[in-house]
C-alpha cells in the first residue's frame, strides 16, 4: 500500500500539525509520495525537505493502483485531489482542516492513528457516483466530471434562462440566477444551500434545483441517475458561468450541455466507526437541544 499525500497552499496548515503528519507517515512503514505544491509548502515552513523522487505533479503519474490518496484540507481540497487521480480507482481519505467537511471523514485529531487504520485495512471504502458533462461550447472543459454538482449561473446582474430537458422531455425553463444538478454526494454541498434535499450517497438519483428562481413555485426535482439531462442557456448577456464542483468556466449564450452519470465512479475512504448519518448529526447538529444550556456562561 502506498500513501499519496495531497494538499493545497492553505492558511489552515500549521507547521506543528504538518510535522506530526510527516512523522506519522514515516514511522508507519508505508511508502509515500506528495504533490509538488504541498512539498514546497512543507519546505517553506521549515517542516521538512522532500526528496525529488517522492514528488508528483498535476497527475499522480504511474503510482500503483494499490494506493490510497490522503487529502489534507477541506472538501474543496479533496475534490482537487480526485481530479489528480484522473479516473483511476484509488480511494481518497480526507483529513479535515476546513469547515463542515462532509467528505473529509477524519479530523486533525485522527492523524496519530489514521495511518495504522490504512496499514491494517480498517477503513470503509464507499463507491460514489460522478457526472460527466458534454457541451457544444468552444471553451474547453479540461476535466468534464463533477463529484458534487454541475451549475449554470448568470454572468452579471441580469437574469438568466435555462431550458432543461430530461431524456428529451421538457421539464422547465428556469428563470433566475441559474440551475444546478447535484449528485447524491453533492446534496450536502451547494445543493443544500439552495433548498435541495439531503440524499443518502447510495441513492441512484440526481437533484435538479433552481437558483433564486423568479417563479416561486419552482422546487428541486429528484430524477433517476440513468437519465440524460440537457441544459440550453438563454441569457440577455453574451456570456454565462458554468461550474463543475469548484472549477468555473465562462461560456457563450446559447451553449448546450448534456449531463449524465459518469462511466467512472470515485472511491471515498472513511473510518469504520463513522456513518453518513453520524456525519449529518455531527455536522448539521441534528437533534441538538441547547435549551438546558441557554443560561450557562
Amino acid at each position: 500500500m502506498k500513501i499519496i499525500l495531497f494538499s493545497r497552499t492553505n492558511s489552515a496548515l500549521r507547521p506543528v500539525l504538518l510535522r506530526q503528519l510527516i512523522d506519522t507517515v514515516e514511522v508507519s512503514s508505508l511508502d509515500w509520495c506528495i504533490n509538488e505544491e504541498f512539498a514546497r509548502e512543507l519546505e517553506r515552513m521549515g517542516v521538512c525537505s522532500v526528496e525529488t523522487s517522492r514528488k508528483y505533479g498535476e497527475s499522480i503519474g504511474n503510482q500503483p493502483d494499490e494506493s490510497i490518496m490522503v487529502s489534507i484540507g477541506g472538501d474543496g481540497t479533496l475534490l482537487d485531489g480526485i481530479r489528480r487521480l484522473e479516473g483511476r480507482p484509488i480511494p481518497v481519505l480526507g483529513i479535515n482542516l476546513g469547515h463542515l467537511g462532509f467528505l473529509t471523514g477524519a479530523g486533525r485529531d485522527g492523524i496519530a492513528h489514521i495511518f495504522d487504520d490504512i496499514r491494517e485495512g480498517r477503513l470503509r471504502i464507499e463507491e460514489r457516483s460522478m457526472v460527466r458533462v458534454e457541451s457544444d461550447s468552444q471553451t474547453p472543459i479540461q476535466w468534464p466530471y463533477a463529484v458534487n454538482e454541475f451549475a449554470i449561473q448568470r454572468h452579471g446582474a441580469n437574469m438568466i434562462s435555462v431550458e432543461t430537458y430530461v431524456d428529451g422531455q421538457m421539464v422547465a425553463t428556469y428563470h433566475g440566477d441559474g440551475v444546478l444538478l447535484s449528485t447524491p454526494t453533492g446534496s450536502t454541498a451547494y445543493s443544500l444551500s439552495v433548498g435541495g434535499p439531503v440524499v443518502a450517497p447510495t441513492c441512484a438519483c440526481f437533484v435538479i434545483s433552481p437558483l433564486a428562481p423568479h417563479n416561486l413555485t419552482m422546487r428541486p426535482i429528484v430524477i433517476p441517475d440513468g437519465c440524460e439531462v440537457t441544459f440550453r442557456i438563454r441569457a440577455r448577456q453574451p456570456y454565462a458561468f458554468v461550474t463543475l464542483d469548484n472549477t468555473a468556466y465562462r461560456v457563450r449564450e446559447g451553449t448546450t450541455f448534456k449531463v449524465k452519470k459518469s462511466e467512472n465512479n470515485f472511491f471515498l475512504a472513511l473510518p469504520q466507526n463513522i456513518s453518513f448519518y453520524d456525519t449529518l448529526r455531527e455536522k448539521m447538529m441534528w437533534g441538538m437541544d441547547n435549551r438546558d444550556n441557554r443560561y450557562e456562561q
